[in-house]
């Protein structure tokens, strides 16, 4: 079986300097499981891998799609697939690195994912109920048709809430039917975490940092390229917010709208522990406070070192 080495955890905890760390050390090239990383033109406030990072190792399933264009979990599946099969080929070791939950799970545990086209006219109107009635009642007709589907998304992902619907009114399959199939990789999978004071610390240093190399800028380019700021592309943690206040014609400040942010990604965070769980015993955790650079790079070769062993004695 194929090696696939998966890097997870919060955002702002440091998974995208160990997977440059890891892919020097191990010959490796990193493939994206951001949702938010396949867009083009949204650079600063996604944290995006630098053009120099990108020209030292090579990255996947980055600036893939236009902020306007539909993308999908299936896609995102599909191509992730490819890319780590087009890695295995030339003999490398893939790092699959990112913070999206849902896109992780899908390669990793292999979900077989509905084949449901998108349907503007049943999304337009369950838009519409969202912003006459509120996303709770929304929510609590998920809860009607798929609980399952309906305990595990927030109530204010609105987005997915309206796919998990969309997915059951256009072919009758519950959204939580994502089943699992035996994945087609043995993969190894490294969690970093952190106190919740220093994550809180690292996410306040990073949403300073953006605000300095520019994202009011990068915001105001994309209104200017005819973006709309309801895209689900823009819908992520400062853009949004950067949005609001441009259009808002300085109706609030800056320091309001950057504190806000730095909230609004403190309790992201937070909502990303929901998926990675420090008690999965299938993810190998390390604090990031503890150097734990070391140990993470003993632990994937005694793992690579073991899938050369098996494959010497013939076991997978």
């Amino acid at each position: 079986m194929s090696r696939l080495v998966a890097i997870v955890g919060p955002t702002a905890v440091g998974k995208s300097a160990l997977a440059m760390r890891l892919a020097q050390l191990f010959d490796a090239e990193i493939v994206g499981a951001d949702s938010r990383h396949v867009y083009r033109y949204v650079n600063i406030g996604t944290a995006k891998p630098t053009l120099e990072e990108r020209s030292l190792i090579p990255h996947h399933l980055i600036d893939i799609v236009d902020p306007d264009e539909d993308f999908s979990l299936a896609q995102y599946q599909h191509m992730a697939y490819e890319a780590i099969d087009d890695i295995h080929d030339r003999r490398k070791l893939p790092l699959l690195t990112g913070g999206s939950g849902l896109y992780v799970r899908s390669v990793v545990g292999g979900f077989r994912i509905p084949q449901v086209p998108p349907d503007a006219g049943l999304r337009q109107g369950l838009e519409a109920k969202a912003e006459c009635e509120g996303h709770l009642a929304l929510h609590a007709e998920l809860e009607q048709v798929d609980p399952e589907a309906a305990a595990r998304i927030d109530p204010r992902n609105v987005r997915r809430v309206i796919r998990a619907l969309e997915v059951y009114h256009t072919s009758g399959l519950r959204f939580s039917e994502l089943q699992r199939r035996e994945s087609r990789y043995e993969t190894l999978t490294i969690g970093l975490t952190t106190t919740r004071e220093d994550l809180y610390r690292r996410i306040d240093k990073r949403v300073d940092a953006m605000m300095h190399q520019g994202l009011v800028e990068e915001m105001r380019e994309l209104l200017d390229r005819g973006y709309s700021p309801d895209l689900p592309a823009l819908s992520g943690l400062g853009y949004k917010q950067i949005a609001t206040y441009l259009q808002g014609g300085g109706a609030v400040a800056l320091d309001d709208v950057v504190q806000y942010i730095k909230h609004e990604t403190h309790r992201f965070a937070r909502h990303q522990y929901a998926w990675f769980r420090l008690n999965d015993k299938r993810i190998n955790w390390f604090d990031v406070r503890n150097g734990s650079a070391g140990a993470v790079e003993d632990t994937v070769h005694r793992f690579l070192q073991h899938a050369v062993e098996a494959q010497g004695t013939g076991r997978t």
